[in-house]
């Protein structure tokens, strides 16, 4: 398990397997990929990230997880992978996410979506990229890279 500071101090530790911690997953972070593309949404305040959110009452974090990628960037998933989990733990409170690593099969055109400006494709080194001032503070963290990583990883097996 890695422990680390997130961008506002929060202590985050991670564990790329399932059940790492005693609270259950109550958000999820879905890392998307389509047509070799990363698939990450705008969010009109914090800028470009991966799709993700909270869990509604009564829905797992599979059904979730599929549920914010559509509403945020209109795409729809072939697979879906739970790859870890990560617990923050700041002032306030402490709270679990389960990340995924989604495969998408198509876009849908949507009129609007759901708390954000709707997708955008990056091609590229996005390890590099997600410094860049376009893209949002959740990007820039630990999370981010080393869950890339991992996915390398599963990709190269």
């Amino acid at each position: 398990m890695d422990t680390f500071k997130d961008f506002f101090g929060a202590t985050v530790r991670l564990a790329f397997k399932k059940n790492s911690f005693s609270e259950a997953p109550r958000h999820v972070l879905v890392i998307c990929e389509y047509q070799n593309e990363w698939l990450l949404t705008k969010h009109p305040v914090r800028g470009l990230e991966f799709p993700g959110g909270k869990v509604e009452p009564g829905e797992s974090i599979e059904e979730a997880a599929k549920r914010e990628v559509y509403e945020e960037t209109g795409a729809k998933l072939e697979s879906l992978q739970l790859i870890g989990e990560y617990e923050i733990e700041n002032d306030t409170e402490t709270f679990v996410k389960a990340i995924f690593y989604g495969k998408i099969s198509h876009l849908e055109k949507r009129p609007h979506f759901h708390e954000t400006e709707g997708p955008a494709l990056i091609n590229g080194n996005i390890l590099e990229e997600r410094f860049n001032d376009a893209y949002s503070f959740i990007m820039k963290d630990s999370v981010i890279e080393k869950s890339l990583l991992f996915i390398g990883k599963l990709k190269n097996r």
